[in-house]
């Protein structure tokens, strides 16, 4: 299981859309059970975390409407996100930036957090349409290697 190659994940895609869904539920019995501070930023990032986990349940996430749908979510997850966390960076300029007791729950933190999750999702969403376009690999011939110079 190389960790670098794209079939890795692809080949996972609906464990990891379980995955995302567990985190959404997750944070959000943590927000609901008061054990963290009411963001508006969180629930939308961890919202989009979760839509985009369903739609990766989906028998064809790379299907033109649901890679739309995951489009418009992971951009509106994106945009929330690079905001909360470019907020950390101004007050790192301002030298106003603190980590606090509890760094491991920091919105900077956790922000960047969610970037990376975002767009793995919604790279995942679009690499299985890309995938499923493919002739299955156990019919393609194989290719032989480019010799090196």
């Amino acid at each position: 299981m190389p960790l670098l190659d794209a079939d890795t994940y692809l080949d996972r895609i609906r464990l990891l859309g379980v995955l995302a869904i567990l985190i959404a539920i997750a944070t959000w019995a943590m927000d609901l059970a008061d054990w963290v501070y009411t963001c508006p930023f969180c629930r939308v990032q961890r919202s989009a975390i979760g839509v985009l986990g369903v739609l990766m349940l989906l028998p064809r996430p790379g299907h033109w409407l649901v890679r739309w749908i995951a489009s418009v979510v992971a951009t509106l997850g994106l945009v929330v996100a690079a905001t909360q966390n470019f907020g950390g960076w101004r007050r790192l300029s301002a030298g106003e930036f603190s980590w606090g007791e509890q760094w491991y729950i920091h919105p900077f933190l956790l922000s960047g957090f969610a970037l990376f999750i975002l767009m793995a999702q919604i790279m995942l969403i679009h690499g299985s349409a890309r995938r499923a376009a493919l002739p299955d690999r156990a019919e393609a011939p194989a290719r032989a290697m480019p010799p090196r110079v």
